[in-house]
């Protein structure tokens, strides 16, 4: 990608219980803000609602130049960024990707406290699973514009589904780590060179 297609706006989807205030998030602003001050950078407080928080994204980077715009995703966020991805021609980072979010948020229904501010209450609705089955989506289609960052040692999710659902995409497979990439200090200037920014 010449300079002249280089990334300029940069859009960060957390996962799920998560927020902005997750560490990869707030270390990629931090970065994107001190290196490469002209990109955009948004990270919105999702809700819960799958077809909600996709609503609030598509309408938040309606005015985003499409070729020059990239997704990060981290578990439920990867979900969501692959699918709007399949949506566009934007660039996907995809941190410990949820793959069968339906399936795997099947047995969430009720009340859960965020990660970030134990007080507050987040309401994941029975509905909810369905409005994941409607954002399911196949193969990604342009496998080049894809990067995923997948850790063996995930708690929560299964690497190998990870790796077969995007075949052909740039990998970076971790022998360790977590669920979080609690060493994604170690692994960032890797993720910034494929976004290629501005």
């Amino acid at each position: 990608m010449s300079r002249a297609e280089s990334t300029t706006h940069v859009l960060y989807l957390h996962g799920f219980r998560s927020s902005p205030g997750s560490a990869k998030s707030r270390m990629m602003a931090e970065r994107i803000a001190r290196v490469h001050p002209a990109v955009t950078w948004w990270c919105p407080q999702l809700p819960m609602s799958p077809r909600q928080a996709m609503a609030l994204v598509q309408q938040g980077v309606c005015d985003w130049p499409r070729e020059r715009m990239a997704v990060i995703g981290s578990s439920l966020g990867g979900f969501y960024a692959t699918w709007l991805a399949e949506q566009s021609t934007a660039k996907a980072v995809l941190l410990n990707p949820a793959v069968h979010a339906a399936r795997d948020l099947a047995t969430q229904g009720g009340e859960h406290a965020a990660w970030h501010d134990p007080t507050q209450r987040l309401v994941f609705e029975p509905g909810f699973v369905d409005e994941l089955r409607d954002l399911a989506c196949g193969g990604p289609t342009q496998p080049e514009r894809y990067y995923l960052l997948a850790a063996k040692g995930d708690e929560v999710l299964d690497w190998r589904e990870m790796v077969a659902r995007y075949p052909g995409v740039r990998l970076q497979l971790l022998e360790a780590s977590d669920h979080g990439i609690s060493d994604f200090a170690d692994h960032i200037d890797t993720v910034m060179r494929f976004l290629n920014l501005a």
